[in-house]
């Protein structure tokens, strides 16, 4: 078991975020639990890179001194897996907003949805959403988008090294990528309904790795807890 000095020295914790959690509660939670195990009134805790509430799977949290290194575990490459809903578009391009507009996909075949894959792969050019926590002149663009402001977003420069579609269940595509720091899942999803000459947005969304960490590795918050209460009943 890990100590409180360990803690301290910094600790990379791998946990399954589950869905509806926002990734500053993990880390508000973790960062409690270790504190009430050992008394400590103060402990950095920090996380390695977002997920959405709408998204599970593997977050990084550094303890201690290894909060330093969370800049290195951001910028290393990312594996998503998920669903991609074709046919309708919402305004933040997943489940957190209603459907905006409809749109056929009759004529949207398996062989199209293969081809247009290629088109976004490798480095290339990708609005953020406007439902997201990127800031403009101070303030979140989900916040602008929340009070009905329009607003622009620059483009920014990805890398998506693998695109694969693993299911065609129309309107259901689901999806394995690999990626860089920066890209945005949900927007991939509304460029790639665009692409087919018709409209999508995400539905699912997990994080499977980081770098060469897994998710098959990654504890969840709940199991993370009964193993300090463990401890804490038999000390």
């Amino acid at each position: 078991m890990l100590t409180e000095q360990d803690y301290k020295d910094g600790q990379i914790l791998l946990i399954d975020k589950p869905l509806q959690w926002t990734s500053f509660q993990v880390v508000n939670k973790l960062r409690w639990l270790i504190r009430k195990q050992f008394n400590i009134k103060k402990l950095k805790v920090g996380h390695a890179g977002t997920l959405d509430p709408l998204a599970s799977g593997l977050l990084i949290i550094c303890t201690g001194k290894f909060t330093k290194r969370i800049q290195e575990f951001q910028g290393q490459a990312k594996e998503y897996t998920g669903t991609i809903m074709l046919g309708a578009t919402t305004p933040s391009y997943d489940l957190e907003t209603e459907i905006d507009q409809t749109f056929s996909t009759d004529h949207i075949s398996n062989e199209s949805i293969q081809k247009v894959t290629t088109q976004f792969t490798g480095e290339i050019e990708q609005y953020p959403p406007i439902f997201s926590a990127l800031k403009k002149d101070g303030k979140r663009l989900y916040e602008y988008a929340r009070e009905g402001e329009t607003v622009e977003v620059s483009s920014r420069k990805i890398t998506i090294d693998t695109f694969e579609i693993t299911r065609i269940e129309l309107p259901e595509v689901d999806f394995r990528v690999v990626c860089s720091k920066g890209t945005y899942i949900r927007s991939l999803a509304h460029d790639f309904g665009k692409a087919l000459d018709s409209g999508a947005h995400l539905t699912v969304l997990r994080r499977t790795k980081i770098g060469s960490f897994s998710v098959e590795d990654a504890t969840t918050v709940q199991s993370f807890e009964n193993q300090l209460q463990v401890k804490i009943e038999t000390t």
